[in-house]
């Protein structure tokens, strides 16, 4: 089976971050609601995307300011499985987007 990953993350800097996974970026945090998906990661000081978070149906890795605790926290609230601050999600990104063993 196939790991899919569906991102919102617009800024080009950090998707280039994410150079060689296999990833599909969407332009709106309202692509995610309906996206089929093993993992969503969301940038989450992006316009939108808590009001999305709870409609959609994988598991979603959120990433953020780590100086911003009330944004990382209504992330958690919204739904969001995983919220790091950006320095954290990048600096783990291929462990925590890599497929599990098995599939």
């Amino acid at each position: 089976m196939a790991w899919t990953i569906v991102a919102y993350v617009p800024d080009l800097m950090d998707r280039s971050r994410l150079a060689g996974l296999d990833i599909t970026f969407v332009a709106s945090p309202s692509s995610l609601a309906g996206a089929s998906a093993d993992v969503v990661v969301v940038d989450l000081g992006r316009p939108g995307v808590l009001d999305v978070l709870p409609s959609v149906a994988a598991r979603v890795l959120g990433f953020g300011s780590h100086v911003d605790a009330d944004l990382l926290a209504a992330a958690r609230a919204a739904g969001c499985d995983e919220v790091l601050a950006r320095s954290k999600f990048f600096a783990r990104a291929r462990e925590l987007l890599a497929p599990p063993i098995g599939s």
